[in-house]
């Protein structure tokens, strides 16, 4: 590990599967890299874990025994300290249908096994890499009945606290930064996912309709065939 890496702050990250093979080979690249692990064989005992270890990242794999992946990601996502964090799939279920629910509970990526460690390694230093170079943390925007702050995540409509998890606030805040601007869905998956995570068009949509779900569907409009647009005079 070089000196640069030693002397920042350890990211935490949880890794849950099923697999000892697996755990260890990943246990062991991570801590290379320089992060702090921790590990879960099942999705019942990586909740128990992540209750007091408060990970930054969870490594989940979906097919595991007393409680899923997916059934695990959305049970993190409900626990508030822990609605920023990262969720990344790793599992050997590709179809269509398991990268759908997965980005529904609030995935921020999803691979498909067998694991490259290196390529992994590069995406997850990426994402924390995307997370340091972010706009200036005390940005807010405040546009009709909604209050967003990019300082500490947090969105208030009327003056009521409305729970996002880290990519539906990103996309908000987006839409937001560029308001009656229309948006397709590949520049969203760009400037939200980035160009190194190879997700499904329709997970803007999931995340679109998710939103629609907390604000209501007066401010982010739909352009058939187009995008999506954040109106700043909703009807």
């Amino acid at each position: 590990m070089s000196a640069a890496k030693a002397a920042q702050p350890l990211h935490r990250v949880l890794v849950v599967d099923d697999d000892a093979d697996i755990l260890e080979m990943l246990e062991y690249n991570l801590s290379k890299e320089g992060y702090d692990v921790r590990t879960a064989t099942d999705g019942r005992k990586a909740l128990e874990v992540a209750r007091t270890y408060m990970p930054e990242l969870v490594l989940l794999d979906i097919m595991m025994p007393h409680l899923d992946g997916i059934e695990a990601g959305r049970q993190l996502r409900d626990i508030p300290e822990l609605r920023q964090t990262y969720i990344l799939y790793l599992t050997a279920r590709s179809e269509e249908y398991s990268e759908v629910a997965a980005f529904d509970v609030g995935a921020d990526d999803y691979i498909t096994k067998p694991i490259k460690p290196r390529a992994l390694m590069s995406r997850i230093n990426a994402l924390f890499r995307r997370e340091a170079q972010k706009a200036d943390p005390g940005e807010q925007i405040q546009i009709a009945d909604l209050l967003i702050n990019r300082k500490n995540y947090s969105v208030s409509q009327n003056d009521k606290q409305v729970i996002l998890p880290k990519k539906e606030f990103e996309l908000l805040f987006f839409l937001a930064q560029h308001p009656n601007k229309v948006c397709s869905r590949e520049e969203l998956l760009q400037k939200i996912w980035g160009a190194d995570i190879y997700v499904l068009e329709r997970t803007v949509d999931v995340h679109i309709r998710k939103l629609r779900e907390k604000i209501g569907d007066t401010h982010i409009r739909t352009l058939k065939g187009v995008g999506y647009m954040f109106t700043d005079q909703p009807e």
